[in-house]
């Protein structure tokens, strides 16, 4: 697997999760175990994952277990920023390519999919709205 791909896809997702949590959202579900495992092996340095957080989220940001299932609805908010979603976020942590749920996100533009984890908004801090003026 590749890790760069992965940590790349991680960086989306936080600022996906940044852009839901400004505008008074619930917070993306993870929903691939590739991804996810990128983001526990950068949990095993809390510096260099609050500052990757930070980079992408423009906030501290943590991993909180929570399982579910259903549709995916940050999706639509990936797609019209990166494009379609690629082959990493249906692959599991060893690996291996679920190409069912691939081949109906291909077909549909959706993932329906479980999930058990999440970001968090870290201590409450937001980093400062940007400034305009």
């Amino acid at each position: 697997m590749d890790t760069s791909t992965a940590l790349d896809e991680l960086g989306r997702f936080f600022k996906i999760a940044g852009e839901r949590f400004d505008a008074g959202l619930s917070a993306p579900q993870m929903f691939s175990g590739a991804v996810d495992q990128a983001w526990h092996r950068l949990t095993e340095s809390p510096a260099v994952h609050d500052e990757f957080t930070a980079e992408h989220a423009g906030r501290r940001l943590d991993h909180v277990e929570g399982s579910g299932a259903g549709r995916i609805e940050w999706v639509d908010a990936y797609t019209e920023v990166y494009g379609p979603l690629p082959e990493i976020w249906f692959t599991a942590a060893d690996g291996t390519l679920d190409t069912e749920l691939l081949g109906r996100y291909r077909d549909t533009g959706k993932v329906w999919a479980e999930w058990n984890c999440s970001p968090a908004p870290g201590d409450g801090d937001l980093a400062p709205a940007a400034s305009y003026l």
